[in-house]
């Protein structure tokens, strides 16, 4: 208890002497949210209530659900590129910030990373490939995981395990109470694209805006099969969630090789090996995720079914932290 004491107040102490953020200058400090126990116990049944009206009301609800996510994955999308805008930019512009009014001002490298973001997104909207929605994802993905944080073990695996419940819950047993598969239907239900609801709105005609796909939302990731007949999903959930405790074990095992001076290998107990105690979370940690993601591929393959990948992620990727924790 006492070392995650000092992990999270040395976590508090870092955030507030943290540099500025990527956008309009705040602080990285002001934009991360940790989770606490109340949040982690909540969340899925809000995550609960969010699946059911989707799946009762998505006829009502899919076009300002489809603008949204363009929306939140082209800020992502935008994030996951800054960095590479910021090293093309940095030998022929200045980091001087380029004022727009009321609405904020940005460096040269921030107007090129949204700029591509926009496009990629119009693409999207215009074409529905895969390959730009698997991109989309990947960028809601990796700013989630940026912006949130999970402060201790305990919060971990209250979350995990709440979620682990909900997912083997909405794909096992939906079905008997709804008639159909709640999380397959809303995972798999493509929307109205906005280009044909508005030129429908606006009677452009039969040739404005009609010939658009119907999308797909990037809320997972697909990818298709060899023969291209049918597609495999993984949930975007499935990718954060164990990414968070991958986050936080990673942290803590830098915080222990300050703290200790040593790789990850403080010196522990008499009986263990110090091959063992040189060990990190992160590795086992991964390790097990990776275990898991093959455990439940294998799962889906053989079961012809689709499979709450939660079920396969969190005992693989906690009970193998949870084992080196305790012999460490």
């Amino acid at each position: 208890r006492s070392l995650n004491m000092d992990f999270e107040n040395q976590d508090k102490e870092k955030d507030n002497s943290s540099s500025t953020g990527p956008f309009n200058g705040n602080s990285t400090s002001n934009s991360i949210q940790t989770i606490d126990s109340t949040q982690a116990l909540f969340l899925p049944i809000g995550a609960s209530v969010s699946l059911l009206v989707m799946f009762f009301f998505f006829d009502s609800v899919q076009v300002v659900f489809t603008i949204c996510t363009a929306v939140l994955a082209t800020i992502a999308f935008a994030f996951l590129l800054l960095p590479m805008c910021q090293y093309l930019t940095r030998p022929c512009s200045p980091q001087n910030k380029i004022s727009f009014g009321c609405c904020g001002r940005f460096t040269a490298a921030e107007l090129l990373s949204f700029s591509l973001s926009v496009m990629l997104v119009l693409i999207w909207v215009l074409t529905g490939h895969w390959l730009l929605m698997d991109a989309l994802a990947m960028g809601l993905c990796v700013a989630m995981i940026a912006f949130v944080r999970l402060p201790s073990l305990k919060v971990s695996c209250l979350l995990l395990s709440g979620l682990l419940i909900y997912d083997v819950f909405w794909v096992f047993f939906s079905a008997y109470i709804f008639n159909s598969n709640v999380m397959v239907k809303v995972a798999t239900q493509p929307a109205d694209n906005p280009l044909d609801v508005l030129s429908r709105k606006l009677h452009l005609g039969p040739n404005v805006g009609r010939d658009v796909p119907r999308l797909s939302l990037p809320g997972k990731l697909v990818f298709p099969s060899s023969t291209g007949s049918h597609f495999s999903m993984l949930g975007i959930g499935d990718i954060v969630m164990p990414g968070l405790l991958l986050c936080f074990v990673l942290r803590y095992d830098n915080y222990k090789k300050q703290a200790n001076g040593d790789s990850c290998g403080a010196s522990g107990p008499a009986n263990i090996s110090g091959r063992m105690q040189k060990v990190s979370y992160f590795h086992c940690t991964l390790i097990g995720y990776f275990v898991g993601l093959l455990t439940a591929t294998v799962a889906s393959r053989i079961h012809r079914a689709a499979q709450p990948a939660l079920l396969y992620l969190v005992p693989f990727t906690l009970l193998p932290l949870l084992t080196m924790a305790y012999l460490k």
